[in-house]
């Protein structure tokens, strides 16, 4: 089973402090409230990855929803492991990760993203970073013609 790692709580908190804010900078929403007892356990405990099977119902649902709002793959379209390559170029991931992809759960697709983010090779963060940015984008909507 895969753990989530601290900075997507972080990156959920940040999120929800975006759509909810304090109305008196000491109040929490729910949801903050429930990421935040998860984060400092996590800081308290030296820990940087917590267990995904036993997060809290509503800090796991928080995350879920900060989750859900991120780009699925990392895949950019250029897909060297169709070629025989052990290790994507486009995108950073090994052949099995390509494949198991869709059976995966957010965690482990998170550790995926995290590693590829961290090595920073592929060509989804340098050759076609801007490729990149458009598919995490919603496509325009067309304008009606005159």
């Amino acid at each position: 089973m895969a753990g989530i790692h601290i900075t997507d709580i972080e990156a959920a908190i940040n999120y929800w402090r975006e759509r909810s804010p304090s109305p008196d900078g000491v109040t929490l929403a729910p949801e903050l409230r429930a990421l935040a007892e998860v984060y400092a356990l996590m800081v308290y405990h030296r820990e940087d990855e917590a267990e995904e099977r036993g997060f809290p119902a509503k800090a796991y649902a928080a995350r879920k929803a900060w989750f859900d709002t991120q780009p699925d793959t990392p895949c950019i379209a250029i897909c060297s492991t169709s070629q025989g390559d052990a290790e994507c170029k486009g995108c950073g991931r090994s052949f099995e990760e390509v494949q198991y992809w869709t059976e995966m759960s957010p965690a482990e697709k998170r550790q995926v993203w995290r590693r590829i983010t961290l090595e920073g090779d592929a060509w989804r963060f340098n050759r076609y970073a801007e490729r990149a940015a458009e598919a995490t984008i919603a496509p325009p909507v067309p304008s009606p013609k005159p």
